[in-house]
């Protein structure tokens, strides 16, 4: 069961993330938690999103803009960095409230709703016609790039943001894929060196038991099949429809986010 589970939402979801620039680690750790405690969910997540953003460059990489990369990329590492460490600072805090469904229990936090918030103000954007036809001057992406870094190791939802950006400065739908892939590795790897290594050092005695290792196997297999999968298609898919397909996937990672779900 748990085999079957998590490599359909891993295929899935890669499949999605691949044109959207987000999804795969949001949605992927909550099924890990179903068979994992909460840290070793996140330390497999970890591994899977790195190794299938690693995939997705082998394939799409070479359509980057690497003028966009550099103007977004470098500053959205950096501020990743940041956004880390202040996650360390701000995780005693205290949540703003709690409650339960069934035996599950949900909390919602400051950080949830900062993020909520600008999140679903960018799906706004993707969403309304008027607003659709707004587009970022390219003077803007540095900064764009800052704030998805920061909230990427902030909350672990660097994508939403970037994909919200990037969407909008007029990339073709082969260049904007290639362009957030990378961007996605830069940030992954920047976050990682902050908080990954902890993960690991801290439960690799749990991770190493049972089903862990293997499961991990299956969804990074998994990944790369949607990945490729999905990459056949791209020239059939349409900017606006990713675009259509952003704003709806940010949408409802936002209420989510602030319902405390995620």
């Amino acid at each position: 069961m748990e085999y079957a589970l998590v490599s359909v939402v891993s295929l899935l979801v890669s499949a999605l993330a691949l044109y959207s620039g987000f999804g795969l680690g949001t949605l992927l750790m909550p099924v890990f938690a179903i068979f994992f405690p909460v840290p070793i969910a996140v330390a497999s997540t970890a591994v899977v999103h790195l190794a299938n953003n690693v995939f997705r460059i082998t394939i799409v990489g070479r359509s980057a803009n690497w003028g966009i990369v550099l103007a977004f990329g470098l500053p959205a590492a950096a501020l990743a960095l940041v956004g880390a460490f202040l996650l360390v600072q701000m995780s005693e805090i205290a949540p703003l409230a709690t409650y339960h469904i069934g035996e599950t229990a949900f909390t919602v936090t400051t950080v949830k709703l900062v993020v909520a918030a600008l999140i679903i103000a960018f799906a706004l954007f993707e969403l309304l016609p008027f607003l659709s036809r707004v587009a970022f001057p390219r003077r803007f992406v540095p900064v764009g790039g800052a704030l998805s870094g920061f909230f990427g190791g902030l909350s672990g939802h660097q994508g939403a943001l970037r994909s919200a950006v990037l969407s909008k400065v007029g990339l073709e739908t082969a260049t904007f894929v290639g362009t957030v892939s990378v961007c996605a590795f830069m940030v992954d790897a920047s976050r990682l060196a902050v908080y990954g290594v902890t993960f690991f050092a801290r439960d690799i005695g749990e991770v190493a038991e049972g089903k862990a290792i293997s499961l991990i196997g299956v969804a990074i297999v998994a990944a790369f099949v949607g990945t490729f999968a999905s990459s056949r298609l791209l020239k059939q898919v349409t900017m606006k429809m990713v675009r259509r397909l952003v704003g709806v996937m940010l949408m409802a990672l936002g209420l989510a986010l602030a319902s405390g779900l995620v």
